[in-house]
């Protein structure tokens, strides 16, 4: 069986075989859809209005990320596929379902930068709630652009069948000219345990212990809730999904270890960027709340570049690698 974490290791960006094509990453938050697809060979250029997400990415990646608030007005340059993970307000909070027309909703921004760029290939990443509960709003979206000529499939994908040691449900929605299929499941899956049984119990002085008050609350939530397993990281099957709100916030629902001594850690930066599918070397930037937040919401990579290279793949199969191939030759 292949190892993890030695996955993890293959995430070397200076040997990826290059394709000559750029991808446009909006709403690019740390960069995790852009580590996948520049370890499969794409350009990245990312938009992304946090300061410390914007910081991350151009740390870690080769392409360069611009810190703006983007709008319909925003000009972006020449790019082959565009991918992203546009904020859903109309849906994700309360309030009124304006749909495209809400001023908080990302998708304008990214319609608009489709019908002007016109790219070979698109996708972006939301709520698997996008699917069912808002599907009136996915199809109004799907409708939209599919007036720009773009044969469009959507599918909630698993990251646990990707080789992400997680059960993360996301809703991926992608745009193409014809003949693009979703790529398979992979055949291993990984545990919690494949990602952090080695240091999940080296105690490390940033470490946050539970207080006897949180194990008081968490025991009632649970039995009212009738938990029948504890939720609590299971070293011998995938975690929970990770979210901002389980890493920074201090609830009933937080990610955890239980310590063979009985106590309780909360999941530090690099417990959840291992399960997130991140490698030891990317280093996020700014504080802890702000790295778990950025955690939170990002791809996991390993997925990212399953995908990525599904689309390589297919491109390849379509000849675009090929004709881009001479182009980059003639210049």
């Amino acid at each position: 069986m292949t190892d993890y974490l030695e996955i993890l290791n293959r995430f070397d960006l200076s040997n990826a075989n290059r394709t000559g094509l750029r991808v446009l990453d909006l709403f690019a938050g740390c960069g995790g859809l852009a580590l996948g697809f520049e370890a499969a060979g794409f350009e990245t250029i990312g938009y992304e209005k946090d300061e410390d997400a914007v910081s991350t990415y151009n740390q870690n990646l080769h392409g360069q990320c611009i810190q703006e608030f983007l709008t319909v007005e925003t000009e972006f340059p020449q790019a082959d596929l565009i991918i992203g993970g546009p904020p859903c307000q109309p849906f994700s909070v309360g309030g009124l379902q304006m749909g495209l027309q809400d001023s908080r909703d990302g998708f304008p921004v990214f319609i608009k930068a489709v019908e002007k760029i016109q790219p070979i290939f698109w996708m972006f990443e939301n709520v698997r709630g996008m699917m069912y509960r808002n599907k009136a709003y996915l199809h109004e979206i799907i409708k939209k652009m599919e007036g720009f000529g773009y044969q469009i499939d959507a599918k909630v994908i698993k990251a646990v069948n990707f080789q992400v040691p997680q059960n993360r449900e996301r809703l991926f929605v992608i745009g193409h000219k014809g003949g693009y299929s979703y790529p398979t499941s992979c055949a291993e899956q990984f545990t919690a345990g494949d990602a952090v049984a080695d240091i999940a119990y080296n105690l490390r002085n940033d470490d946050v212990f539970l207080t006897s008050n949180q194990d008081e609350y968490i025991a009632r939530y649970e039995k009212a809730s009738k938990c029948v397993n504890p939720r609590d990281l299971h070293m011998d099957r995938p975690a929970r999904t990770i979210t901002c709100r389980n890493l920074a916030g201090a609830t009933a629902d937080m990610q955890r270890i239980k310590l063979p001594d009985g106590r309780r850690k909360r999941l530090n930066v690099r417990e959840a960027a291992r399960i997130q599918s991140f490698p030891d070397w990317f280093e996020l930037c700014g504080a802890k709340n702000s790295q778990f937040n950025q955690l939170g919401n990002a791809v996991p990579p390993l997925l990212s570049y399953h995908l990525a290279n599904s689309i390589r793949a297919f491109l390849l199969e379509e000849k675009v690698l090929e004709s881009r191939g001479e182009q980059m030759s003639m210049l």
